[in-house]
């Protein structure tokens, strides 16, 4: 989605442990003060605010917490780079990592396993490779169809590393995708395209928008951003 906030607003962040990390900022109608947390999996900061809180106040709180944080975050459950035997998500299904240094370099999908060689040190190095192989050529088969269904240009795509935002478009056209969507079931990461390409022509959440998503996306958007919600922050227990 586009953020119309200050670019040093748009994804703040702090630094705690030499770590950069992202304020998940929001506001609740009860809230009656600020209250900040660490994800469990110490990937972002957490901070809940009343309804007239403003965003810069949150983002000083958390500042002025850092040694707080930094506590928190040596006793979060830190993401595992995957090795032989672990459970990597593909597309929505488990497969499980089969590493032996004479299989060819080569990832393979294998029924329910990902078999692939080489050297063992390299091993999550090649499989975050991979995977972001194959997310950008997904990704850029669901933009040029749901491009054509909008009657748009395919605008220029890239993956990203935001450990918010699942999907933005920028006011130059570019559209950029997580890359770790490539993990999701198919229609949780096709939606997110779909809410991309309908930012092309509305800008906004309005009601046009919404309308013009419902045409564009086969599926269930709601089930798709329940599965987000829920298991979203999954994706983030494999790799650094």
């Amino acid at each position: 989605m586009i953020d119309w906030l200050r670019p040093d607003m748009q994804e703040p962040a702090v630094t705690v442990g030499g770590h950069d990390l992202p304020l998940a900022i929001k506001r609740h109608p009860t809230a009656k003060r600020m209250t900040m947390r660490l994800a469990p999996d110490g990937s972002e900061v957490r901070i809940t605010i009343p309804r007239w809180g403003r965003t810069r106040e949150a983002i000083e709180f958390a500042r002025s917490r850092e040694d707080w944080l930094e506590g928190q975050l040596a006793k979060a459950e830190r993401p595992q780079a995957p090795r032989s035997g672990s459970i990597l998500p593909f597309r929505g299904c488990d497969l499980t990592v089969h590493w032996q240094a004479d299989h060819a370099r080569r990832v393979v999908v294998d029924g329910s396993r990902l078999v692939v060689g080489g050297p063992g040190d390299a091993l999550a190095g090649r499989l975050e490779r991979w995977l972001r192989t194959e997310a950008r050529e997904l990704m850029s088969a669901d933009l040029a169809e749901y491009c054509a269904r909008g009657g748009v240009e395919t605008p220029k795509i890239a993956l990203s590393r935001a450990q918010r935002r699942w999907g933005s478009c920028s006011t130059s056209g570019t559209v950029r995708i997580n890359w770790r969507l490539v993990m999701a079931p198919d229609a949780v990461r096709r939606s997110v395209v779909a809410h991309e390409v309908a930012h092309l022509v509305h800008f906004d959440h309005s009601s046009a928008f919404h309308t013009l998503l419902g045409g564009l996306f086969e599926g269930d958007i709601d089930s798709a951003n329940r599965w987000l919600k829920q298991h979203g922050r999954s994706l983030y227990r494999h790799f650094g």
